[in-house]
């Protein structure tokens, strides 16, 4: 039987899963990553989408920037521009050419998810939600460009704009994305086809079926597919959705219908 047609009988006949037990290991390794990809697929698309709404809110707040041009260290901006703060879903933007506001305001605009900016008259602010990994990943969530360093000069509102408007996600940031956000998905998938296999051998044991540990792995990975489909669908509709207890709890009722047909030893005489 091949991997196809057990990925068949894992949606509609699970009485024949027990034969997943002759499966190459490397075949079941090959599906545990297969249904990896099932659980990241809304993950990744709710990561694209907050990309792709950060690019159109920073379109949005583009257009609202009047004329200015980083030189000598400082912002400079025609007709003394005033500043500004705009928020979207996504972006709280300061722009504050007049010098009134300092890191510490910009970063206690942040609200919720949003990522707070600020061209400021000295320097340019990055200030990322208080969630903790910029802290554990980065050593910190704030960051400074001063204009001083002349990394930004020579920026002008209208090299901003048009990059704003041409800026597409490269194919390779897509896929490092897609590999980090995998990676944990399939530590947490290993971790529970492990607690089910356990609960599955026990059950395996006490109904004196002939199956080993590794027998009763390889079933479970197939009887998995069902609830890994479900669980993917629930987090297309709700992303925290926990997962782990009904991919565990419905692959052990599916176990235990697909070893039906499974020899057993025979009881011992009293």
């Amino acid at each position: 039987m091949n991997t196809f047609t057990l990925f068949k009988h894992s949606l509609f006949q699970f009485s024949d899963l027990y034969q997943a037990k002759k499966m190459p290991f490397w075949k079941v390794i090959l599906y545990v990553i297969f249904l990896s990809i099932i659980l990241t697929l809304p993950i990744t698309k709710q990561v694209f989408t907050i990309l792709q709404d950060i690019k159109d809110d920073g379109q949005k707040i583009a257009a609202k920037l009047p004329e200015f041009k980083v030189t000598d260290g400082k912002l400079q901006t025609q007709n003394q521009a005033e500043g500004f703060i705009y928020q979207t879903n996504s972006i709280i933007f300061t722009f504050d050419p007049e010098g009134k506001r300092s890191l510490n305001d910009v970063s206690a605009d942040s609200v919720g998810n949003a990522i707070s900016l600020g061209f400021l008259k000295d320097e340019f602010i990055v200030s990322l939600p208080d969630s903790g990994a910029a802290d554990s990943l980065l050593g910190t969530n704030q960051f400074e460009v001063p204009y001083s360093k002349g990394t930004l000069d020579g920026l002008n509102s209208q090299d901003l704009k048009q990059a704003l408007d041409e800026a597409n996600i490269p194919f390779w940031i897509k896929l490092v994305i897609f590999i980090f956000t995998l990676y944990p998905t399939l530590i947490n998938l290993i971790v529970n086809l492990l607690l089910i296999t356990i609960g599955a051998n026990l059950y395996s044991k006490l109904r004196l079926y002939k199956l080993r540990f590794f027998d009763c792995l390889k079933i479970v990975t197939y009887c998995a597919t069902l609830p890994v489909i479900i669980s993917s669908f629930l987090h297309f509709i709700n992303l925290t959705f926990d997962d782990s207890f009904l991919i565990v709890f419905v692959s052990l009722l599916i176990f235990f219908l697909a070893i039906r047909k499974e020899n057993r030893h025979q009881s011992p005489l009293v």
